[in-house]
């Protein structure tokens, strides 16, 4: 029997270390995939700028398929994570294919389907509107509706609730696939390990229940602290020379 279970482990340890390594493969892709979305931005504006109204639609329908593959991407990175950490061996026999198909769907079903509104498809649409509209609200938005900037993601909140830590300093950050919420994951770990594996999601105000198989490394979430940071470094640039200028 403890040959039999720590066989098992093995399984099972085996099974999360290659959804890590797949999620480590995907962010290549999807880092490249934003990067060629912000130059078609800066493309487009210049086409706009020069009143070639086509051709900036071609690279607005370009730019929304190249979103909707990089969420794909995500989408299946984080079900292929939460299949392996949910995933335990047993004596018959496993249909990985429909277990798997059901982590997919799942989570599928709980994303946003509207892709015109996902930041990256914003700030496109944004950058050319303002080419010839700056100021002036989109077509169909209220004037507060539009303050679409680059920083604008998918970070819901900029500390750990648990350690205080800015995201940008965790050395291991997991975000949770109920609420979106991101943690550091040796600490939220043992804080659902207080709770039974199922607690409350510390942020205040949320109220989604948490689950340690449904806490992942995502392959957006380091490509987005990554942009954070970067952010941040340049803020910092900013202030400092707006200092000196005074």
């Amino acid at each position: 029997m403890a040959s039999t279970s720590h066989g098992s482990g093995a399984v099972a340890a085996r099974m999360r270390n290659a959804a890590s390594t797949f999620c480590s493969d995907s962010q290549p892709l999807i880092a490249n995939i934003r990067k060629t979305v912000l130059l078609m931005k800066d493309i487009a504006v210049q086409l706009e700028e020069d009143n070639l109204p086509d051709k900036v639609k071609e690279l607005e329908d370009a730019v929304i398929e190249l979103v909707g593959l990089s969420e794909l991407s995500a989408q299946f990175s984080s079900a292929v994570q939460v299949f392996a950490n949910r995933y335990q061996p047993g004596e018959e026999f496993t249909n990985f294919s429909k277990l798997f198909e059901d982590e997919l769907s799942e989570f599928k079903a709980k994303q946003s389907s509207d892709l015109p509104k996902h930041p990256l498809i914003r700030q496109f649409k944004e950058a050319v509107w303002n080419v010839h509209h700056m100021g002036q609200p989109m077509p169909g938005e209220e004037q507060e509706d539009i303050v679409m900037t680059s920083t604008q993601s998918n970070i819901l909140n900029v500390t750990c609730p648990l350690t205080g830590k800015p995201i940008t300093e965790l050395v291991e950050p997991v975000r949770s696939m109920e609420c979106r919420h991101i943690y550091e994951k040796k600490v939220i770990m043992q804080y659902l390990k207080s709770k039974q594996q199922r607690g409350q999601c510390p942020i205040s105000g949320c109220p989604k229940i948490l689950q340690a198989d449904k806490l992942v490394q995502d392959p957006l979430l380091l490509i987005e602290i990554d942009e954070m940071r970067k952010m941040n470094k340049e803020t910092e640039v900013e202030d400092y020379t707006m200092l000196n200028e005074d």
